[in-house]
């Protein structure tokens, strides 16, 4: 089932600016969801979506949402920054829904000017920006698939790191043990003694 927010106006009441940054401060608050966003981040970047240009600069705005079977994630980018949708055609294979959309988007004017406040007040007037929003839907079953795929991958680097810290240490006694064999033989004579080897008789 699709975010029924995103097919309704997903920006109102002028918040549009703090309804983000509330958004991720809920994120942060909550563990997690979190975690649900990483494992729905994993598969993204495991099916090499951020390769294609713009899928990396996308902002939460929305998400993640859980259902029973499915989770979704709302992205922002500049209107003038859409990202490619052959990036978003990578998913479609695996089970997910796209959707892209445009809308405006109100924030508030970076200061400069005194004209820039709002009339009476020392707060930034609201102006409006157009904007591509993007929404992903993925199945919880491709997150779990890609997330033990991934712990099977640092299990497996695990022992790799486990036989070369083995390797090594095997290596280093060798060495010293032929350093050992190779040591010359203390002189024991007493100085001003020359070691002379014997001459066989005549």
């Amino acid at each position: 089932m699709a975010n029924k927010a995103f097919d309704s106006e997903l920006f109102k009441d002028h918040q549009d600016y703090w309804q983000v940054a509330k958004n991720i401060k809920d994120i942060y608050m909550s563990e997690g969801t979190l975690l649900t966003l990483l494992d729905f981040e994993r598969v993204l970047d495991s099916m090499d979506l951020y390769a294609f240009k713009n899928w990396e600069i996308g902002e939460l705005v929305q998400g993640p949402t859980v259902t029973k079977y499915k989770v979704a994630c709302v992205f922002l980018w500049p209107e003038n920054l859409m990202p490619d949708p052959r990036g978003g055609r990578r998913l479609l294979p695996f089970d997910c829904e796209v959707k892209f959309k445009r809308t405006n988007m109100k924030i508030p004017l970076k200061i400069e000017d005194p004209k820039d406040y709002r009339p009476g007040t020392k707060i930034a007037r609201i102006i409006e920006k157009k904007v591509w929003l993007v929404e992903i839907t993925m199945p919880k079953a491709l997150m779990s698939d890609i997330r033990t795929g991934s712990i099977e991958l640092e299990e497996q680097e695990l022992e790799l790191d486990e036989l070369d810290n083995a390797y090594y240490k095997d290596k280093e006694k060798a060495e010293n043990q032929t350093g050992s064999e190779q040591a010359p033989v203390p002189n024991d004579q007493p100085s001003g003694i020359e070691n002379v080897q014997a001459q066989p008789q005549q």
